[in-house]
């Protein structure tokens, strides 16, 4: 499913003129991941690649993120992914509450760029075979250091990633072969 974030209205990124980002479960238990930034990449803070490590604080700089929960109830997941292919996972009981690392295996993650497009793709290996909530986001950082805040859909207030709000698009269970 190809999806279009929007710039939170309190911040702004004059590099970037769209970010899209294209969500699909090619397979029970995986989740594919295809980011896409368009504009002057040249006035992008992006990071060097390095090792692929799980990393904390990722969302402080450019970051990549998608928030998935089941149809019910309130648990989540958290995954941020850097273009410096680092990454990490985070479990949620709740709102922004009862948080521990998620245990799962490392995301394949690839990137590349030109002039004028910046692309990062994910592959993660996933349990469950139930439809999901999704909430995808990205934290832009520009060369001045200016982050913007992009989300499917973003709540009245500050940017919150984490509000029941970006979890705005629903991803089927593939079909069983």
């Amino acid at each position: 499913m190809h999806q279009t974030l929007k710039c939170h209205p309190d911040t702004r990124c004059d590099a970037v003129t769209r970010v899209e980002v294209e969500a699909s479960r090619p397979r029970l238990g995986r989740l594919a991941l295809r980011y896409i930034v368009s504009g002057e990449i040249a006035g992008l803070r992006l990071p060097r690649i390095a090792e692929p490590t799980r990393t904390d604080g990722l969302w402080k700089h450019a970051c990549f993120e998608a928030f998935l929960r089941s149809t019910t109830g309130g648990a989540y997941d958290e995954f941020n992914f850097s273009p410096s292919t680092q990454w990490a996972a985070y479990r949620f009981e709740a709102y922004r509450s009862g948080v521990r690392a998620a245990e799962i295996a490392a995301p394949h993650i690839a990137v590349q760029s030109d002039a004028a497009t910046f692309e990062l793709q994910v592959l993660l290996e996933l349990p469950g075979d139930a439809a999901w909530r999704l909430g995808l986001s990205a934290v832009i950082e520009e060369t001045s250091g200016r982050l913007s805040y992009w989300a499917l859909k973003h709540p009245p207030g500050k940017p919150d990633f984490h509000h029941s709000d970006c979890f705005a698009l629903e991803l089927p269970a593939p079909s069983r072969p």
